[in-house]
């Protein structure tokens, strides 16, 4: 197999579940992991999420026990919690014509890309519950590319689905028209070793088909 920095940072990279508290992340480390999920590729370039970075030990205490009591929480260097935008994506909120916008493109063209984006997406967007859905997935692409860059820097990471999602939008008053929890995210550096990577053989998970 081809080894380079991207395949060492891929085997480098496991779910930490318990980092060292005494050690902090350089900010411009963590710029570099964040701008990494600011720049991440979204479905009709919408960019439909928002980070929030923790690094208070006051409020890391407290999203605790909303998390399912997990160690990482508390543990780690920056929790960063990723929101999945809501009314943003709607046609009427006017922000989907500011993004096509940003393209030197004609009024004429931008206007019958609107229409295209809200008549695919109708359906999609037409409740909270279902627009999270579509952007919530979307944030995850925005969350891998985060890990990954902060693997190639050594530090770890742990992606977190294990919260309760209205609690802890209460707590940091998040307005669930605009932004809901998608997913947690911590980093830091580890404690332990790092446990043996598991995964299937290529050849069980690749399909080549013509």
């Amino acid at each position: 197999m081809l080894q380079n920095h991207f395949t060492e940072a891929m085997q480098f990279r496991h779910a930490c579940k318990l980092f060292d508290d005494t050690k902090t992340i350089p900010d411009e480390t963590m710029h570099y992991i964040l701008e990494a999920g600011r720049t991440s590729p979204s479905s009709f370039g919408m960019e439909p999420w928002k980070f929030l970075v923790v690094s208070s030990n006051a409020l890391k205490e407290k999203l605790r026990p909303l998390c399912w009591n997990q160690p990482q929480i508390t543990t780690c260097s920056h929790l960063v919690i990723i929101l999945a935008a809501i009314e943003s994506v709607r046609p009427q909120s006017g922000i989907p014509q500011k993004r096509f916008a940003r393209r030197p493109l004609p009024p004429e063209k931008i206007d019958a890309y609107i229409d295209l984006y809200g008549n695919f997406l109708a359906d999609t967007l037409s409740t909270d519950e279902k627009t999270y859905c579509w952007t919530a997935r979307q944030t995850y692409i925005a969350l891998a590319n985060m890990m990954t860059a902060a693997a190639y820097e050594k530090i770890d990471s742990c992606p977190i689905e294990g919260f309760e999602k209205e609690k802890v939008e209460a707590l940091l008053e998040i307005d669930t028209n605009q932004y809901q929890v998608a997913v947690i995210t911590a980093f830091g550096y580890r404690v332990n070793p790092q446990s043996e990577q598991l995964r299937l053989p290529f050849e069980e998970v690749v399909a080549f088909i013509d």
